[in-house]
Order: structure tokens, then sequence, then C-alpha cells
């Protein structure tokens, strides 16, 4: 009976430390994009959409979605797949034809998609 109740404790202890460093690794994987990233979304954001305090504020939700969703490096490399594409020949055409491109691409266009029903 000692052994279950110090197996309990033990038990509980751990459930409550890990419950404790969870939310901060939650924060830290959401705050992993730096300032001028979110800001450069929301400006793009607000001047296709508009520009007014409530596209401000679905815009910067938006943005917030999406780094829940994708890590930075991987919504880095969308951003530089997505510039590249728009160039002319056989460069851009690498960035728009590769199947990792494309996945990338995917990717970005769900969390997109995800966070035009949670903000919009």
């Amino acid at each position: 009976m000692v052994r279950l109740s110090s197996l309990l404790r033990s038990s509980t202890l751990l459930a409550t430390s890990f419950m404790a460093t969870t939310p901060n690794a939650m924060a830290e994987d959401l705050n992993d994009y730096p300032t001028s990233a979110r800001a450069e979304y929301v400006f793009a954001c607000m001047k296709a959409n508009g520009e007014t305090q409530e596209l401000l504020q679905k815009c910067s939700c938006s943005i917030d979605v999406i780094a829940s969703l994708i890590p930075y490096d991987r919504y880095v490399t969308t951003e530089t797949i997505l510039s590249m594409s728009q160039v002319t020949g056989p460069v851009g055409s690498e960035f728009r034809s590769t199947e990792p491109a494309k996945l990338a691409l995917q990717e970005f266009r769900r969390a997109q998609a995800e966070a035009e029903v949670r903000c919009f």
C-alpha cells in the first residue's frame, strides 16, 4: 500500500511538472516568428483585403494561426518559394515545378485556409 501511494505521488508530481512546462513550450513555439515577419504578413494581408481596424485584427489573427501551424523555418522556405516562383525562365520553373516546392505550398495554403476559417 505504501508503494502504491508513493507511485501515485510520483505520477502526480510528474504530471504536474509536465503541465507546468507545456504552456511555455507552446508559447515559445507560437513566438518563433520575428515581429518583422508578422508585421510584413499583416501589412500584405491588409493591402490585399482593405486597410481598416477590423482587417488589422483579422490579419493579425491570421498570422498567429499560421504561426501555430507552421514552424518559422518552413514559413521562410515557403515565402522564398513564392517569391522565386515569380521569376521567369528555368530558375523560376524549379520553384514552381519541384515536388518539395509543391508540398511546401500545399502546407502553407492549408494553414492559410485554417486561418481564414478561424479569423475571417
